[in-house]
């Protein structure tokens, strides 16, 4: 016999406010740890924020000196695919290795906050983010890579 969910809370009321409150009791108690961790968070964001905003300065500088850029780690296949694309149309590119450096990881969350991706390679073009490993070896099969190289040479040799 098969009991509706609503007479089943009817016959057995008790347990159900019982199971409605525990579970109100936990939605709560972890409402209030990720308020309380997000506080803790807060007291060396000053030192956070700094890091991060020299980090997107780097960057930025870095991309505004540079037609490419591939922020990239050693031990990444899809750098390589990126690196490799580059390669493959006899383009020079400047290469930072967040796994090489001291500020890698402040680097990389900087990237992150700025192009919305975590994961890296992130490659610049002109000052451009097109994506990672996967993005530009399509836009280098598709021939688009060199164009987009080329209008980088045409806006530094304006300037």
């Amino acid at each position: 016999m098969r009991v509706l969910p609503a007479l089943y809370c009817h016959l057995f009321r008790k347990n159900c406010l019982l199971k409605s409150r525990e579970a109100s009791f936990h939605f709560q108690e972890k409402r209030l740890t990720r308020s309380f961790v997000k506080r803790m968070g807060n007291s060396n964001s000053n030192s956070a924020n700094l890091q991060n905003s020299n980090a997107v300065k780097t960057i930025e500088e870095v991309i505004s000196n540079n037609c490419v850029v591939i922020f990239s780690k050693t031990s990444c296949p899809y750098c390589t695919m990126a690196k490799r694309a580059f390669d493959e149309i006899n383009v020079n590119y400047k290469t930072i290795e967040l796994d090489r450096i001291e500020d890698g990881s402040h680097l990389q969350s900087a990237l992150h906050e700025m192009t919305g991706a975590r994961t890296v390679p992130r490659v610049f073009v002109n000052g451009t983010c097109i994506g990672g490993g996967s993005e530009t070896r399509k836009l280098n099969e598709e021939g688009k890579l060199l164009q987009l190289v080329q209008q980088c040479n045409l806006t530094s040799a304006r300037s």
